[in-house]
């Protein structure tokens, strides 16, 4: 597997400052398949610097000069979508299709929004007897997740470069050689140097000191909550702008009337997805006590239509989780449930394979919605199946916990699924299947986090307004 072995700063690759390294390991086998440099404060200061003198010149560039750039790098992206679905398979562990079609397809889908909306944006409106500017934020430090190793990057670059920001990503250490190759595609496209930059690291080192670096006017981050607190008091501290993307615990809502069987196999599918590593993954189904058994064992029939493997192998839906910690920290959940008195109807904690860090699909019925799995991000494919009365004990355990990211209704009617859904305290909700609209803006309430991303909502993050009254 290919890495570079430097830091990509102000347009060319460039040694790291210290000796660190950080192994790059297949989970589907445990084997290391690439180093990559662990970034020190003086990189991400060189990269900050970088992008700071970049910024005057970018932020002056004509809207439709970068849109024609950003389509630009929406080109080089596809022409490496074999190479990027290799990767993403290799260093995540997505199965190929899945790899392919959402972590590559989608990711360049996102691109091309942003061709559009960079070119049509209206970045200055008359007010009255004002001119209100929509200008960039400046300087962003961009701080990724492993889990969806490029459509993250994506979700930050992309409207960064439309806005006219310039920007320093600082990818997961699970993941950074789709990272690599995202530079090598910005470096392609003809962006300008300092423009983009990207040094690998670990968090507490790398990502700490984007966070806290005084060159830096605004922090998007996208992790798990109890590190996005941190990041959040570090910009604070500095009064500077942030974004937080975080945690979820997501509810599946099937009323009664609904479509079971459809909204049962969706629902499995939607945990199966990615291995459960989605942080809008619909974890908690709630079913009412009427047809409550009926689901349980379409769930069980469900989680057969996704066999876990190899993730190179064809017919697997569902790969390894990322590493050996997410691996014992997904089973100590499954655990924990059987604990907690959960009835275990299919998986289990223990490994179904000898190598790799796998997950056996699992389903638990008889959950409350006090229960530890019922409440914490499981980040895994684990599902929890609870039982509700009527639709305000339903709404009760939907908005129950202290995450607001995603959710789903399930209704007879759609008007009768909006109704619940408007009553939902939660980000984002599908309405009776309805698909991902990578227009529509996404971010969470409560502890999910704060800010939106994707679409002309997430453009709007990386801009500031100046008003000229006349």
């Amino acid at each position: 597997m290919k890495a570079q072995d430097g830091m990509y700063i102000d347009g060319a690759w460039r040694p790291a400052v210290g000796p660190g390294r950080i192994d790059v390991v297949n989970p589907a086998d445990g084997q290391v398949i690439a180093q990559v440099p662990a970034g020190t404060e003086e990189d991400v200061d060189a990269a900050v610097r970088a992008a700071r003198a970049a910024l005057p010149g970018w932020a002056a560039t004509p809207p439709a000069e970068r849109a024609a750039l950003i389509g630009a790098l929406r080109d080089a992206l596809q022409d490496r979508k074999g190479e990027l679905t290799e990767t993403v398979t290799a260093e995540l562990g997505a199965p190929l299709p899945f790899a392919k079609a959402v972590h590559v397809g989608a990711s360049i889908a996102v691109v091309s929004t942003y061709v559009d909306l960079a070119a049509s944006y209206a970045f200055e409106e008359r007010i009255g007897n004002s001119t209100v500017l929509l200008e960039p934020v400046g300087v962003v430090g961009a701080i990724t997740p492993w889990n969806y190793p490029l459509y993250q990057v994506v979700a930050k670059v992309a409207p960064a470069l439309a806005a006219g920001c310039t920007l320093v990503l600082k990818p997961a250490e699970d993941t950074p050689l789709t990272a690599q190759l995202f530079a090598e595609a910005v470096h392609e496209a003809g962006i300008p140097a300092g423009v983009f930059n990207l040094v690998t690291g670990t968090g507490p080192v790398a990502g700490q000191a984007l966070a806290a670096h005084e060159g830096v006017d605004f922090v998007s981050f996208t992790g798990s909550t109890a590190v996005g607190k941190q990041v959040g008091a570090t910009a604070g501290a500095a009064v500077k702008r942030v974004a937080l993307e975080l945690g979820g615990k997501s509810a599946n809502v099937i009323l009664p009337g609904a479509d079971l069987p459809r909204a049962v196999a969706a629902g499995v599918g939607h945990v199966m997805n990615n291995t459960g590593q989605s942080c809008n993954a619909l974890t908690r189904m709630l079913v009412h006590r009427d047809r409550y058994e009926e689901a349980v064992s379409l769930a069980v029939a469900a989680v057969a239509d996704h066999p876990t493997g190899d993730p190179r192998t064809e017919g697997t839906r569902v790969g390894p989780v990322v590493n050996a910690k997410q691996h014992e920290r997904v089973r100590g959940f499954i655990a924990k449930g059987v604990e907690e008195g959960a009835r275990l109807v299919v998986g289990g904690p223990d490994a179904p394979y000898e190598k790799g860090y796998f997950i056996a699909p699992t389903v638990f019925a008889d959950v409350t919605p006090d229960m530890t799995i019922a409440q914490e991000e499981i980040f895994g494919p684990v599902l929890s199946i609870l039982a509700y009365e009527d639709e305000e004990e339903a709404l009760r355990i939907a908005n129950g916990t202290v995450y607001g990211l995603g959710g789903a209704v399930w209704a007879a009617d759609e008007e009768t699924a909006v109704a619940f859904a408007r009553r939902m305290d939660t980000g984002q909700v599908d309405i009776n299947g309805g698909r991902y609209n990578i227009l529509a803006p996404f971010g969470g309430h409560k502890q999910s986090g704060v800010g939106r991303e994707l679409g002309p909502h997430g453009l709007a993050e990386y801009l500031q307004t100046k008003s000229l009254q006349f």
